[in-house]
């Protein structure tokens, strides 16, 4: 069955050890780099979005910085101050444009002293008297999608190719408490969702893994979690949908989720790769 509590939730919120993040991190560069065939159209009618190669390239480049500030933290035993050095100087290419230029203005506000200043507001909001737990409003980030849409290389079947279409991936985040995804982050809490439209329901496959890499920058935390297919959400006909809750404290949350997801369409197994995605959101 599907997931009303994250079909009907929409928000605009602006929103291993060192081998194996090195591993990780090789393996998206390359990703990164390939070109992007035509996207199967498989969105649900309510959105459209679509795939920009050029968001692909520029932001893609930044997976494995992020993986990277998960396994080495800084001297202060917080987030490495480099990643905000390394948004800085990507964003900083010649020839983006200004629709690419306008998502990094976005990574390094996050990661600078604004979103220092959002987090302490909401949190401050929810400590007044009287405040509900979980704050109101237009800019409550209920669900935050992350930064853009990307591509599973080969997750659907046909489009003419002897490997199968090409998957949209949709990814985002819930902010504990609440009740999605099932069986419901907790306070503190970061509950991640990766959709991939179009294809059959999720399956495990023990050697082709989903994982998302995440780190809080305001208490220090990271970690890795793998997403896993939620006997709760679209068990039935899909779309594969992958999910796990990770116990990253308040804060800002800054997450790559990249890997394979493997579905089952017709009686057919079929894994593929992703390209990696990022996503941005006030735990």
């Amino acid at each position: 069955m599907r997931l009303p509590a994250l079909q009907s939730l929409r928000s605009r919120s602006r929103r291993f050890p060192a081998r194996r993040a090195a591993i990780a991190a090789v393996s998206i560069a390359a990703a990164t780099a390939l070109a992007m065939p035509a996207v199967a159209d498989a969105a649900p009618a309510a959105a459209h979005p679509k795939v920009d190669q050029r968001v692909l390239d520029s932001l893609g480049a930044f997976a494995p910085a992020i993986i990277g500030a998960v396994a080495t933290k800084g001297p202060d035993g917080k987030i490495s101050p480099q990643l905000l050095d390394q948004a800085r100087t990507l964003s900083a290419a010649p020839g983006l444009p200004p629709e690419v230029k306008k998502i990094w203005d976005e990574v390094i506000d996050f990661l600078g002293e604004p979103g220092r200043v959002a987090v302490e507001r909401r949190l401050a909001a929810e400590r007044e008297p009287g405040e509900p737990e979980i704050p109101q409003g237009p800019n409550a980030p209920r669900i935050q999608e992350f930064l853009y849409p990307t591509l599973g290389f080969g997750c659907m079947e046909g489009n003419g190719s002897p490997d199968g279409g090409n998957s949209l991936g949709r990814a985002l985040v819930t902010a504990g408490p609440q009740d999605a995804p099932a069986p419901g982050p907790k306070r503190g809490e970061a509950g991640y969702v990766y959709t991939s439209l179009g294809t059959g329901p999720a399956i495990n496959n023990p050697n082709r893994k989903l994982w998302v890499s995440w780190l809080n920058i305001d208490n220090g935390r990271t970690g890795q979690n793998q997403l896993k297919r939620n006997p709760k959400i679209n068990v039935e006909d899909g779309p594969g949908t992958f999910t796990t809750i990770a116990k990253t404290g308040r804060g800002r949350v800054v997450s790559t989720i990249y890997g394979d997801v493997t579905t089952r369409s017709d009686g057919r197994v079929n894994s593929c790769t992703i390209v990696p995605t990022i996503g941005l959101a006030i735990v």
